[in-house]
């Protein structure tokens, strides 16, 4: 315990009086505040008294903490002349108590004791400090400020004589004693081998004067006539029933009593004061008789005397006085009496316990020498001079030692091994084994012999050498460099000879080649520059006739082999029958360029592959949208689980959080397929069909899942989920044409009415509404941009060209085929005799919608900047219109202002128009027969399946909602989600127009300045040269720079950039189109992005 160690200390004052050297131990009772501490609390200026202890026993005090305590102390030689200066300076005092200064309430200046010649001393104690008080030694003091101490009193063997000295003090006082002084002696004396040896000499001491009193004593009671005696055990009565009645003193040898008196009883200092009884009534009361007093003392003195016994023994012993020396035993012994009887350590004691550690150190060290080798190995070797030295030194020892006869055995044969070992060392050329063997037995012996060194020495060279000529060796396997490099530096540590010192230089020199090949090799390897495998093959010739293995030559070598595999399997590929797959050609660039070889092929690769890559990106830019989670493989492949809604949306969803990366999974293509193009098509037609199937099952789900726009919805298990997760309801809800499924308009992109709705010289009549923009395909359904297939042809041409063969090209040819079959099938269904029919019709509805009267037109808004062709509209009363059957309801009951209201005057939006007249459509406006629609409907499904524009598919779906009634809701949907955005874009518009008008004038300015400086240049060539300037080259150049000014105009309308590349396509004539449907091919579908 952490505790321990300060409870029993010494220094603890609840352990101190009770030591074995404390006289107090001896007795049994715990006596408060001599054997069992006090704790003092002290305050400022509190004081104790002048006193002395009782019985006149040392005192010791501990500070535990607080302010300091100051002591005043006189001398115990001084103690009779403080109580005598006491008594005379207040004499009424101690005339009325005699023991006053026992009763610690006596102060005195110490200044005045001074003065009378009393000797003071001064201390001040401070916490953590102990003071000690020899007995009778007068101190008093005071304490400083608060604080706490502790103190204790103790008794040690000079303290006897003062004990006895105080209890005949206290007799003559008639002072009461705190124990008997006789029965602590006594008590000492009946076990005097337990008592400490100085305690015993002085216990022996105090015996024999009490045993000669007590003699006296005796005497004198028998002298008064007093015969009686009886024994009593006065140890075993309280101290008040055995208290002399004259003086207090405590009785324990003996005191006198009387039959007639049994209260009271005397000292026999006092025997006359007992009583007036005879002497015959008399009686004497002892403990011990006179004859077992001696006895006592006698065994006090064998104590006393046994150590000065043992002091002649030990000193015969170590000085050899009688000329034989003892054995190591009887000195053990002599050691260990000492140590029973609790001898004090002395110089006689010490010497016995050194000569008895000398003895056993050489007794350790003969065992060493004697015992096996594995012990000698193992500890370290003595020298001869120290076995030498050994020997005299056991010779000296005043100890008979019969191991001495071991050490002079082995001194015998180490002598005997040094003649022949240097015998053998003298004879030329020196014989290996015959060193070898030596030095295993000079090992055997287990002393360190010179001569066994040297031997070390010559065996340790001629293994070196040994080594080192096995090492380079022709016929050996050739060593590493770190082996050359421990060869030389175990040489180094070696005794040098010339034979030595000559293989040192020529391993140092075939070191420093080899390190220096090693240096070029490294350089090869890590050199930023590549070098051709024609250099590397030359240095790997010449560091083949170093007899060193050396690694980055080898690693060199290595990676010379690998760029020849690697040149092979590139000669391999390229001479093959068919093109190389991309993903060989960049697992042959990646191997190349990890090779540490300059690689000519490697650029050749490097260049193929990013044309491919280039090819690979410029087809993604070209298909897939911004941030799209599709791969350009996806895109290009079908569709093949289309007819789970499930799984299509939750690939959909993990592509989004991408959590998905397969590109061809679902077509069953492995890596392995992708490269064989028969595998590709033959998976891209199984794909078609079961897209096909898939999105015709998709549709038969979805369509019986209920409507959001319903009033009132059926309870179904099976509802529509948008791609938001959520479930679309009300207002704003969108179905795709193509799988049937609803979604939040919110969340989809959707087509524009403004963009598709306003007229122009070219463009139907805002009544036209089967040309509007309504169509919708969700965002799992159309996953591309679906570009034109004139772009598509283009990538395909810069794809013959490639030399490398991509998944995605082929994908791409793929794509192509199905949609140029497609498109024959759809041109072919629009050339038969019933769809002609049907399109003349809505040519001439169309005719008779362009020949309205202008105010009948619908302004543009001020978010769509009007083009030079389109002017404002005009009011009108629209009285000459011709009406067409199931265009609008009531024309005729319409206001000029019902009809269009000019934006101008009326400040209403495109929007609000539109909103006004959804009431006023009805349809259909053509009899589409069952017979007719069926195709159709099959080759619009199959033309949305496409990624792929193609005027076609918009001619079918024109044909195929001029068959049916216009869709009311969905355009109400689309209107109501296209306000938001719409009044962002007039403000945009607005901010747009401002910054025109600024750069604008900022030409204006630039043109005016311009043609003043031209002006100015061309009069004065017209007067120097007499030609005058041209006319109409004024009028040409402001011209040329308002048209660039309209060229650098920004538009950011992606309506218009799709309207004029429509426009140049038709003038190029790349688009191949039927007559009869010249006047709808001028519309751009509204998926499709600018390239």
């Amino acid at each position: 315990m952490p505790g321990t160690e300060y409870a029993t200390s010494g220094w603890n004052l609840n352990v101190m009086p009770v030591l074995d050297q404390s006289v107090l131990c001896h007795i049994n009772a715990d006596i408060s505040g001599m054997k069992v501490p006090w704790l003092y609390v002290g305050m400022v200026f509190s004081a104790f008294c002048w006193h002395i202890e009782d019985h006149w026993s040392y005192s010791i005090n501990y500070l535990h903490w607080g302010e300091p305590k100051t002591w005043y102390g006189v001398p115990s030689l001084a103690a009779e002349q403080l109580e005598e200066v006491m008594k005379r300076l207040t004499p009424e005092l101690f005339d009325s108590q005699p023991d006053l200064l026992h009763q610690l309430v006596t102060l005195m200046n110490p200044n005045t004791l001074m003065s009378h010649g009393v000797p003071v001393v001064r201390t001040n104690q401070c916490a953590g400090e102990f003071v000690i008080t020899f007995p009778r030694a007068y101190h008093s003091g005071f304490n400083q400020g608060y604080n706490f101490a502790e103190a204790v009193n103790f008794c040690t063997a000079d303290w006897l004589p003062a004990g006895r000295q105080c209890i005949e003090h206290y007799r003559r006082l008639r002072r009461y004693c705190v124990f008997s002084h006789e029965e602590l002696i006594c008590k000492m004396a009946a076990f005097p081998e337990k008592l400490d040896l100085n305690l015993a000499v002085a216990v022996h001491k105090e015996m024999f004067i009490m045993v000669q009193e007590e003699r006296r004593l005796r005497k004198a009671v028998l002298e008064k006539g007093i015969t009686e005696a009886e024994r009593e055990a006065f140890e075993l009565l309280p101290d008040d029933e055995r208290q002399c009645m004259k003086c207090k003193t405590t009785c324990f040898l003996s005191a006198l009593a009387c039959y007639d008196c049994p209260d009271g009883l005397v000292c026999l200092f006092h025997i006359n004061d007992l009583c007036k009884c005879s002497s015959s009534r008399q009686y004497l009361r002892y403990r011990y008789t006179l004859d077992e007093l001696p006895a006592m003392l006698h065994k006090l003195k064998i104590r006393a005397e046994s150590f000065d016994t043992w002091a002649n023994k030990v000193r015969v012993a170590l000085d050899v006085e009688d000329g034989r020396k003892r054995s190591f035993e009887e000195l053990r012994a002599l050691e260990s009496e000492a140590r029973e009887r609790r001898f004090p350590n002395s110089e006689l004691l010490q010497r016995l316990r050194n000569c008895l550690n000398e003895a056993e150190a050489c007794v350790s060290q003969v065992l060493g020498l004697v015992s096996g080798q594995d012990a000698r190995i193992e500890t370290p070797q003595p020298t001869v001079t120290e076995l030498r030295v050994l020997l005299e030194q056991m010779g000296s020892l005043p100890c008979a030692m019969h191991q001495i006869g071991d050490v002079k055995d082995v001194l015998e044969q180490v002598e005997a091994y040094q003649i022949e070992a240097r015998e053998a060392l003298a004879s030329l050329p020196p014989s290996v084994g015959l060193l070898q063997s030596l030095l295993e037995k000079g090992q055997q012996l287990g002393i360190e012999v010179p001569e066994a060194y040297e031997l070390q020495q010559q065996v340790e060279q001629a293994q070196w050498l040994d080594e080192v000529k096995q090492a380079l060796a022709p016929s050996a396997q050739r060593g590493s460099l770190v082996i050359m490099q421990e060869l030389l530096v175990t040489g180094a540590k070696i005794a040098s000879s010339p034979s030595v010192d000559k293989a040192r230089a020529e391993l140092q020199e075939l070191l420093t080649i080899a390190e220096r090949w090693e240096e070029k090799a490294h350089f090869c390897l890590e050199a930023r520059q590549k070098h051709p495998p024609a250099i590397l093959e030359a240095i790997i010739r010449e560091a083949e006739n170093i007899p060193v293995y050396l690694p980055n030559i080898q690693a060199l070598k290595d990676a010379l082999a690998k760029a020849q595999a690697w040149i092979a399997d590139v000669d391999e590929i390229q001479n093959g029958d068919h093109y190389p797959c991309l993903d060989d050609l960049e697992g042959l660039v990646a191997i190349g360029r990890d090779l540490p070889v300059g690689l000519e092929e490697l650029r050749q690769l490097e260049v193929q592959v990013l044309t491919a890559h280039s090819w690979r990106e410029k087809a993604s830019k070209t298909f897939l949208k911004k941030n799209s989670c599709y791969t350009l493989l996806e895109v290009l492949c079908p569709c093949a689980d289309a007819g789970s809604d499930t799984s299509k949306r939750s690939r959909w969803i993990e592509k989004e959080l991408g959590f998905y990366r397969s590109d061809t999974e679902l077509l069953g293509l492995s890596a392995q397929d992708l490269r064989d193009p028969g595998s590709v098509i033959v998976a891209f037609k199984d794909g078609e069909q079961k897209e096909k199937e898939g999105i015709l099952q998709l549709r038969r789900m979805n369509s019986s899942k209920p409507s959001p726009l319903a009033s009132s919805r059926t309870a179904s298990s099976a509802t529509s989920i948008c791609v938001c997760g959520q479930v679309p309801a009300g207002v704003g809800a969108l179905q795709c044409d193509l799988c049937q499924d609803w979604f939040h308009g919110q969340c989809v992109s959707v087509p524009r009415l403004l963009s598709s709705s306003r007229p122009s010289s070219t463009s139907s009549p805002l009544l036209a509404w089967w040309e509007w923009d309504t169509k919708f395909l969700c965002p799992l359904c159309m996953r591309s941009r679906r570009p034109r297939l004139e772009t598509i042809l283009s990538l395909l041409v810069a794809l013959q060209r490639l030399p490398v063969r991509l998944p995605e090209g082929e994908a791409l040819q793929c794509l192509t085929e199905r949609a140029i079959v497609w498109q024959g099938r759809a041109r072919q269904a629009l050339a038969s005799e019933d769809v002609t029919a049907l399109l003349g019709q809505l040519a001439e509805l169309r005719h008779q919608l362009q020949e309205e009267p202008t105010n009948c037109r619908l302004e543009e808004s001020p978010t769509y900047p009007a083009t030079p062709d389109s002017d404002p509209h005009r009011e009108g009363s629209g009285k000459d219109m011709p009406k067409a059957p199931g265009l609008l309801s009531n024309v005729d009951s319409m206001t000029s202002h019902e009809k269009v209201a000019p934006v101008q005057g009326s400040g209403k939006t495109c929007l609000e128009v539109l909103s006004s007249l959804l009431p006023q459509l009805t349809g259909p406006v053509l009899n589409l027969p069952e017979a007719t629609r069926a195709p159709l409907e099959e080759l619009m499904l199959e033309g949305d399946l496409l990624e792929v524009t193609l005027d076609e598919n918009h001619s079918i779906w024109q044909l195929l909602q001029a068959g049916q009634p216009p869709d009311v809701e969905r355009i109400r949907t689309l209107l109501e989600l296209e306000k938001p955005e719409h009044k962002g874009n007039r403000t945009r518009g607005r901010a747009l127009e401002k910054r025109r008008r600024r750069q604008q004038q900022k030409i204006d300015l630039g043109r005016k300045s311009k043609d003043l400086v031209q002006e100015e240049l061309q009069s004065k060539k017209a007067r120097n040269s007499g030609i005058k300037p041209k006319e109409g080259q004024e009028e040409f150049e402001d011209e040329t720079d308002s048209e660039n000014i309209f060229l650098t105009s920004t538009d950011h309308r992606p309506i218009l950039k799709g309207n004029q590349n429509t426009f140049h396509q038709n003038n190029s004539g790349s688009v191949v189109s039927f007559p009869s449907l010249t006047p709808l091919l001028h519309h751009s579908c509204p998926q499709q992005e600018e390239l």
